[in-house]
């Protein structure tokens, strides 16, 4: 049986929205809907989809900075350990998990205090976390881990703002692995960066995963770079996942029609585009996809498919797939 080091089951968020601060009329958004996957150790599984799908929601509900409407996140510590739900942790145990999944954000110039130095970027956490040694241990520790992501022991002394858009995003990747974790969450963390910097990145995390035995969870709507350096790929699509299968092959073997309108790079109208924000504000009654599918039927506006194993390792959600 594969060994998981994180597992999302049935997973849901709802976010109350109002139209001003004294409206009397409330509405929901449904950001994320019965979203199930698993994280393999030592593997990359990577959330795929259109800016509003609800990726970057669910990456936040598994680190626990949202709070979950419904459904489980369960975090397994060592092979073979009891899972842990993570949204019941306290104390010791919740320090913990926070220390051994970390979290890198999309924009790394929002992300990182600009008055602070690089050395205080790295160990300010540190400082109130169990792995603190003092002083003279943080620092080695943060030049170490500087050299490991391409940069100098002297850029220490540096503010953010005086190095570039890829040495930032390699300064938040340091800032994630002083704490020696073992999950990294990375959201969109290439799609500010120029192509060949985005290659370095994805270099570079890939030899981290091999030195350390690291695993992720990476958010992006780029199929060119979740091809190359995911492991695992879900589908996303209004806060539901609509397919998932082996990195390696989805492109070849999708089938759902969302899928397919990914991989043939095939734009959205104005039109199509108004009726996907409004389906947001209410509960999903059929397929999430039905509005834009070329393929729909009657019936697949008034029921919502099952997240189907079609064949070994391959789910999709569409009634229209046997």
């Amino acid at each position: 049986m594969t060994d998981n080091i994180l597992e999302i089951k049935n997973l849901s968020k709802e976010f109350a929205l109002e139209a001003g601060f004294f409206s009397r009329n409330k509405n929901t958004v449904y950001a994320v809907n019965d979203v199930s996957f698993s994280v393999a150790r030592g593997t990359t599984y990577g959330i795929l989809g259109e800016s509003g799908c609800g990726k970057t929601t669910t990456a936040r509900l598994a680190i626990g900075m949202y709070n979950k409407t419904s459904g489980s996140v369960l975090f397994y510590p060592k092979p073979g350990s009891e899972g842990l739900e993570v949204h019941s942790l306290k104390g010791k145990e919740k320090r913990n998990y926070r220390e051994q999944v970390k979290y890198v954000f999309q924009d790394p110039a929002k992300s990182l205090n600009p008055r602070l130095t690089v050395l205080e970027v790295l160990t300010n956490a540190l400082r109130y976390s169990s792995k603190w040694q003092g002083k003279k241990e943080a620092f080695a520790l943060a030049s170490e881990i500087m050299k490991e992501v391409g940069l100098s022991e002297e850029d220490l002394f540096r503010r953010p703002a005086e190095f570039s858009g890829g040495q930032r995003q390699r300064i938040s990747i340091a800032r994630a692995l002083i704490m020696n974790p073992r999950l990294l969450i990375c959201d969109e963390v290439v799609s500010a960066l120029d192509v060949s910097i985005q290659g370095q990145v994805i270099n570079l995390l890939t030899s981290l995963k091999e030195e350390r035995n690291l695993s992720y969870i990476f958010i992006t709507h780029d199929l060119r770079v979740a091809s190359y350096f995911c492991d695992r790929i879900g589908v996303m699509y209004r806060g539901m996942l609509v397919e998932e299968g082996d990195a390696k092959t989805l492109y070849r073997d999708a089938l759902h029609p969302y899928t397919k309108l990914l991989f043939e790079g095939t734009t959205v109208s104005k039109k199509e585009s108004g009726l996907e924000v409004k389906t947001v504000l209410e509960k999903e009654a059929g397929c999430p996809f039905y509005h834009r599918c070329p393929m729909r039927k009657a019936e697949c506006e008034h029921s919502v498919p099952d997240f189907k194993e079609v064949s070994e390792g391959h789910k999709v959600r569409c009634s229209l797939i046997e």
